[in-house]
């Protein structure tokens, strides 16, 4: 999949670009749920979820390579690639917490 450096740059560049998407949507999603709008900040969510299949893919692709014997130079932009997505699960995990407190604050707001 990566047989020259070029090629891990592309590679990583598309798992910034995809985990970026990602955490847009997630952030998206947290301030469509701040305003009570949970079905929009779920189809956020979904998107989020598209995205992130994306960047697994290229980063599957990437372990199964290395698991085969070839091996991919490490580099700064791989790293952060890597450091991107994780950060970007991250913040979708929160923002699926924060609709699930959102949903919760409006039912309470209505038990008043």
């Amino acid at each position: 999949m990566a047989e020259t450096m070029e090629d891990l740059q592309l590679l990583s560049f598309n798992i910034i670009l995809h985990a970026g998407n990602a955490r847009s949507f997630a952030m998206e999603a947290i301030m469509l749920a701040k305003e009570y709008k949970f079905k929009e900040a779920r189809e956020k969510i979904e998107e989020a979820e598209k995205e992130f299949i994306e960047a697994h893919h290229i980063q599957t692709n990437l372990l199964q390579e290395e698991a085969s014997g070839n091996q991919s130079q490490v580099t700064v932009i791989l790293v952060h690639a890597q450091d991107h997505l994780m950060t970007s699960m991250a913040v979708k995990d929160l923002a699926n917490e924060m609709i699930d407190m959102y949903e919760r604050m409006q039912q309470m707001e209505g038990e008043k």
